[in-house]
Parts: structure tokens; C-alpha cells; sequence
């Protein structure tokens, strides 16, 4: 049987001629969706024991199937498999192998199925599977996180609005703020996982099956909750891989903001980080130099996932019920993101694991800028009675008096501020300095020390 022959033979009787080589070319999808083969062949299993279960195949041919799938399996996992382009995707490449390996059984492993609810069924155990990894590295970066933080709960360093110095925060506080946005990440993705867990499998090509499947027995045994709903919908859905990009791109731009932080943190001029060698790279060059690389090709990544999600929207805004070809460029681009998210967030966990940080400079920054300025209105509003927008006032006064002499807030002498505003006391001072600030900082959520500590214990029982 020649090559052409044995595509058409899948096909089943309907052409005469064989296809065009680009045709084929175009057609033909192993290159990328043999990444399917181990959902491929367990989704297949699931549905043999079921066909055996009720009766549409006999006991002998179920157990002829699952063993020669089993075998397939060892074969891919090997190295040992053949893929052909001429079998067009990973369904007709195992199918075929079946065929040669227990005869004409293999044959009846495709009643009451098509490939149009075998791939989507096997699609759906993958992205399910990129949910689950996702989850698992968030957590480990979160871990990571963790440590920075109750580390340095108390450590003083610069907060900023539009980069620019605004009030001292804690190094503890900055690194659990990463940790609530990677934390509503797991969360988007524990959402899509729960949304898309039901399953495809017995939809068919899109109206169902005459034959009596049980659909309940095959979503049991490949986990899913239960089996979806209308069978139109099962075989044309594609928002379980649309709502993975989605929680993956948020994630990437996440890492991408840390990542922009890490690339100026650790440069000459700031000096609040040092990152490890082992997420670092040098120059040809210029023998002095220790680049970020790490960050920075974490902060590129967004623009493939992101790009990834809008061209899998762009495949699917206009097609009509059920399944069509376009279908097909599905997975290349849900295959790179998830691994490009992977990627990016190994390699952030490790940078946060690695990194040091520089108290010294952290606190020099966090004194720097006026940034107890606010500090000294609340004092205003608090001690002197002052309306807040006069309080506002009054400081500005005192920010202009200190940069026009070269000075800091807290350099300012008693009677300097008391020339501008006669109600100000010794007693300032006390709120001047920026662990004081921090330190007053009490509110829920808020930076200081004892907060922080609260916070870092909420996550470590949370991820417990």
C-alpha cells in the first residue's frame, strides 16, 4: 500500500485521487500536536473500557486496544515511534500504529467517537495539565516571596508613585505585595481549571452517538467532573485554552512589573539588589558588567503569551458551529505560551530565592526624597488641629524651605518650621524619621513591621 493509499485508507471511501503534497503539508498537524500523545492514547483507553462496559466491544477486543496502546505509549515515550505527515495528526498516527501492532480491533476503538471529541477532549487534559503546573510553580515562587519578606519585615526602603520618592515602606511589604497579585493568579487559573473540567468525550462529531456510551464512565475515569453538556458546544469550545492564556498573560504581565523592578533595583545607580551569578550574564566587552538577563527576558515574555491569547481569539471570532479546520491552529501557539510561562516563572523563583538585598542602600533611599512628608501632614491634622488641605499647605512650605537650603525635612531646625507654623512642636520630630513612619503604619494591609509579620503567617497557613 503506498503512502498516498493509506492516507486515503483513514479517510475511509469518499476520494478517489490522493491529496496534493501541499495540501498535505497544510493539513497535517503531528509536528506539534504529537505533544497530545499521552492524552491522546489515555483518552482512547477511557473510551475502549466504556465501549467494553456496555457491550459495543468485546471484552477481547478492549483488551487487545488497551494493550496495544500501552505499547504505542513505551514506543513514543521512547523515542521509538515513527510519526508520518501522511497520517496527518497524532489520532491517525496512533491509530495506525495500533492497527500494525493487533489487526483489525483497532479498527472499532473509533465507534461512537470522531476526532473532532478526541481533540478536544485530548486538548482539554493538557491545558487542565499547564492549570495544574502553573498553580505549582506560583506556589513556589510565592514560597520564595515568603522568605524575602519575613526577612526584611522590618527593612526600610523607598515607596514609589510614578517612580518617583513618595512615603517609606518595608522590603517585606513591597515583596507581599507580589504575593497578593501571584496569589489571585493561582487563582484564575484554579477558576479555568474548575470551568473546563468537564468533558468532551461521546460528543462525536457534533450531534452525539446512536450507540448506548455511558459518558458519565468515560469523564469519571479521565477526571472530570462530568461530561459536557451539548455536543455542539463540546467540540467547537476553545475558551478552557482562551481562559488559560488569559490567567497566563495577567501572569506574565506580573512577572514582567517584578521583573522591570529586579532590572532597576539592581543597577549601579540604585543598588538595592544584588542578583546571583546564577541568573546573571556578563558583557564581551566591558569586563565589569553583570546584567540582569533573567529579568529581562521575563519581562519580554508577555509579549508572546499575550500574543499567543489574541491569536487564538482572532482564530475563533468567526466561526460558526461546530468544528471547522481552523480549529487546528489551536494548540501551537497554547503550547508556547505554557511554556513560556513556565520558563519565566522557574526563573523568577529562583532569582528571588538567589537575590540579596541591600539595607543599607535600601534605607539610605528610603530617607531620601522627603518621603516623611505625609507623615509630617497627618502630624499637622493629628497634634495641631489642622484641616488636612491646609496641613497639605503648610508642609509644602516646609518641603520648598528644606530643598531650597539643601536640607531634609528632619534638618530643619524647631524655629525654622515654627516660622512657618506656630502650632508646630518638638514633638514633630518623632514622626520624622522613616522607621517611625513605617512604624505607624498599623492599618490592615498597611507596611508596617507587625502588619507585615501578619501577613507573611496568613500565607504560610494559606499555602499549608
Amino acid at each position: 500500500m503506498t503512502k498516498d493509499t493509506a492516507s486515503n485508507a483513514m479517510w475511509g471511501g469518499r476520494f478517489a485521487d490522493a491529496p496534493d503534497a501541499i495540501m498535505e503539508a497544510i493539513n497535517a498537524s503531528i509536528g506539534f500536536d504529537k505533544r497530545l500523545a499521552r492524552q491522546d492514547i489515555e483518552g482512547s483507553r477511557a473510551h475502549a473500557a466504556m465501549l467494553a462496559q456496555q457491550g459495543i466491544l468485546s471484552s477481547r477486543d478492549a483488551e487487545a486496544i488497551r494493550e496495544g496502546l500501552l505499547t504505542v505509549l513505551s514506543e513514543i515515550e521512547a523515542g521509538d515511534f515513527a510519526f508520518s505527515a501522511a497520517l496527518e495528526d497524532i489520532h491517525m498516527n496512533v491509530e495506525a500504529r495500533l492497527k500494525a501492532l493487533i489487526g483489525e480491533a483497532a479498527g472499532r476503538l473509533h465507534t461512537a467517537r470522531s476526532r473532532n471529541d478526541q481533540v478536544a477532549t485530548d486538548f482539554r487534559l493538557w491545558v487542565r495539565e499547564q492549570c495544574d503546573g502553573a498553580i505549582a510553580g506560583l506556589e513556589a515562587l510565592i514560597r520564595a516571596l515568603l522568605a524575602q519578606a519575613e526577612a526584611g519585615a522590618d527593612w526600610v526602603m523607598p515607596g514609589f508613585t510614578h517612580l518617583q520618592t513618595a512615603q517609606p515602606v518595608t522590603w517585606g511589604h513591597h515583596m507581599m505585595a507580589y504575593v497578593e497579585m501571584f496569589g489571585r493568579d493561582i487563582g484564575r487559573f484554579r477558576d479555568a481549571r474548575a470551568r473546563m473540567n468537564e468533558c468532551p468525550l461521546g460528543a462525536a462529531a457534533l450531534a452525539g452517538t446512536g450507540f448506548p456510551i455511558d459518558r458519565d464512565a468515560t469523564a469519571t475515569a479521565l477526571g472530570f467532573d462530568r461530561p459536557a453538556a451539548n455536543s455542539l458546544d463540546a467540540v467547537s469550545d476553545r475558551d478552557f485554552a482562551l481562559e488559560y492564556l488569559a490567567a497566563a498573560s495577567i501572569c506574565a504581565m506580573h512577572l514582567s512589573r517584578f521583573a522591570e523592578e529586579l532590572v532597576i533595583w539592581s543597577s549601579a545607580q540604585f543598588r538595592f539588589v544584588q542578583l546571583s551569578d546564577r541568573f546573571s550574564t556578563g558583557s564581551s566587552i566591558m569586563p565589569q558588567k553583570k546584567n540582569p538577563d533573567a529579568a529581562e527576558l521575563i519581562r519580554a515574555k508577555i509579549g508572546r503569551i499575550t500574543g499567543a491569547m489574541v491569536a487564538l481569539f482572532t482564530v475563533m471570532k468567526g466561526l460558526p458551529l461546530a468544528y471547522s479546520k481552523d480549529m487546528q491552529e489551536d494548540k501551537e501557539q497554547v503550547f508556547d505560551a505554557a511554556d513560556h510561562l513556565g520558563l519565566a516563572v522557574a526563573a523568577m523563583e529562583g532569582m528571588v530565592r538567589d537575590m540579596t538585598a541591600n539595607r543599607d542602600a535600601l534605607e539610605a533611599a528610603a530617607a531620601s526624597g522627603f518621603s516623611t512628608a505625609t507623615d509630617l501632614a497627618d502630624w499637622l491634622v493629628r497634634e495641631a488641629g489642622l484641616p488636612f488641605r491646609d496641613a497639605h499647605h503648610v508642609t509644602g512650605a516646609l518641603v520648598k524651605l528644606a530643598e531650597e537650603s539643601g536640607r531634609d525635612l528632619p534638618e530643619l531646625t524647631l524655629g525654622e518650621m515654627q516660622a512657618v507654623h506656630g502650632d508646630i512642636r518638638a514633638d514633630v520630630f518623632d514622626v520624622l524619621g522613616v522607621h517611625n513612619s513605617v512604624a505607624s503604619r498599623q492599618s490592615y494591609g498597611g507596611t508596617a513591621p507587625d502588619q507585615v509579620r501578619a501577613q507573611v503567617a496568613r500565607w504560610k497557613e494559606k499555602l499549608a
